[in-house]
């Protein structure tokens, strides 16, 4: 079980921690590679894996001009780190004032004095403290002068591709989530509070349609997707539709799906939208009959992609 700390409220024994520190958006292959190291220098140790993340990503505060979306919001960032095995996530509030802290400062007052940490696991291009001053070899340093050991892992590829929070962020952005799947290890998701939309799904076009309360960050490009939806618990097959609906000349982006076999009023429930393969660009047609036709092909396609694909989703 993981438990969410603070350095408010952190335990005064947590026992000979080994410790890694990142923001792990995505919580990717490559950070998994790291969270994995942290679990096995723990074990051998008979201590305690800790993750220490931040909260607002760090950039939002320094550079807000320059954040991109987050592929992983606080919540489901929790619930991957957890699924990992991680013992203890301790949260720091990112501020100014904390960015301001030099790196040694933050080494022998946080890691050393706070947590007694026993080992440190970072990432190949980790740096951290006051204007990312420190590195690898200042780590080192600071760890033969407080006892403690530094590992760093190296690069993760998948095939001939870096595994990087960018590069699957650009993926997923240009609508490519079957290759973003490859490199984050499983299919990106969105979550959200299912909303009263326009009444056009059902008594329109035929085909009722759940409308997401948009929540996350990061929305793929504009098109059709097939997708996974877990509804309180369950997974069911569908087809979700990102864009304006140019049919109707909508202004605002929309999230809507079609849940395959299910005719439930789903209203202020909460989803999560899994994306498998993108099936089409968004198309302007000339009329709603035209629509409806081409969503009855639009789900003949998903219906054959889920029954030869149901044994590897």
């Amino acid at each position: 079980m993981t438990t969410t700390y603070t350095l408010d409220n952190l335990p005064e024994d947590i026992k000979n921690p080994v410790v890694t520190i990142g923001n792990f958006d995505g919580v990717h292959w490559a950070h998994q590679a790291i969270l994995k190291k942290v679990i096995e220098r723990a074990k051998h140790l008979n201590g305690t894996s800790v993750v220490i993340t931040f909260e607002p990503h760090p950039i939002k505060v320094m550079s807000p001009k320059k954040a991109r979306p987050l592929i992983t919001l606080l919540e489901q960032k929790r619930e991957l780190v957890t699924n990992q095995g991680i013992n203890i996530i301790l949260l720091i509030r990112f501020t100014r004032e904390f960015a301001a802290i030099a790196a040694r400062e933050f080494v022998k007052d946080i890691l050393v004095d706070k947590l007694g940490i026993k080992e440190v696991v970072v990432g190949y291009d980790y740096a951290f403290g006051r204007r990312r001053e420190g590195n690898i070899k200042l780590l080192k340093e600071l760890g033969q002068q407080f006892n403690f050991k530094v590992h760093q892992v190296g690069p993760v590829y998948v095939g001939k591709s870096l595994v990087s929070s960018t590069s699957i962020r650009n993926l997923i952005m240009d609508g490519n989530v079957s290759e973003a799947k490859r490199l984050l290890g499983r299919n990106y998701q969105i979550r959200g509070e299912v909303i009263r939309g326009r009444d056009r799904g059902g008594p329109l076009l035929g085909y009722p349609t759940a409308n997401l309360r948009l929540v996350d960050e990061l929305i793929p490009k504009e098109g059709v997707y097939l997708v996974t939806v877990d509804l309180d618990g369950k997974i069911h097959q569908g087809l979700t539709n990102i864009g304006y609906n140019p049919t109707f000349k909508d202004k605002t982006l929309s999230v809507e799906t079609h849940i395959l076999d299910l005719s439930a009023d789903i209203v202020k429930k909460k989803i999560k939208i899994n994306f498998l393969y993108r099936l089409r660009d968004e198309i302007t047609f000339a009329s709603a009959k035209e629509l409806s036709q081409q969503i009855s092909r639009d789900i003949k396609q998903a219906r054959e992609f889920f029954s030869k694909s149901k044994n590897r989703l």
